[in-house]
C-alpha cells in the first residue's frame, strides 16, 4: 500500500510530502464531512475561511513515524456519519489554494 491518503484503523494516514505541502509546521487540522459529496475535508487550523464555510471538528494530527507520516483519529465521524470503517486507500484531490485535501470517503 503505497497510497499518500489511506483508511487504517478508523485514523486518516496521510503521507509525510502531502502533510509537509499543506500543513507545514501546523499541527492541527478542521476537519468536516460533506455528506452531499460523500467527502471528508481536511484543511490546516490556520483556515480561516474553513471555519466560516463548515462547521469543522478540530484533530491533532499525530506523527506516525520519522518520516514524518501522521494520521488523524476520525472514527468519531466514521461512526456518526454510518460511513465504512474498514481499512483502504482512500482517492483524494489537493486544492493548494485553499490549503485543503478532499478525501472520498465511499
Amino acid at each position: 500500500m503505497n497510497a499518500k491518503v489511506k483508511l487504517k484503523s478508523s485514523h486518516i494516514y496521510l503521507d509525510s510530502g502531502l502533510v509537509e505541502a499543506i500543513f507545514g509546521e501546523v499541527n492541527y487540522a478542521y476537519i468536516a464531512y460533506v455528506e452531499e459529496q460523500r467527502k471528508i475535508l481536511i484543511t490546516p487550523v490556520t483556515s480561516q475561511w474553513f471555519v466560516k464555510m463548515y462547521k469543522p471538528v478540530q484533530f491533532l494530527l499525530k506523527s506516525r513515524n520519522l518520516k514524518g507520516d501522521k494520521t488523524l483519529a476520525i472514527r468519531e465521524i466514521l461512526i456518526d456519519n454510518d460511513l465504512d470503517t474498514g481499512d483502504r486507500d482512500l482517492e483524494y484531490e489537493i486544492i493548494e489554494k485553499t490549503s485543503l485535501i478532499k478525501v472520498g470517503i465511499s
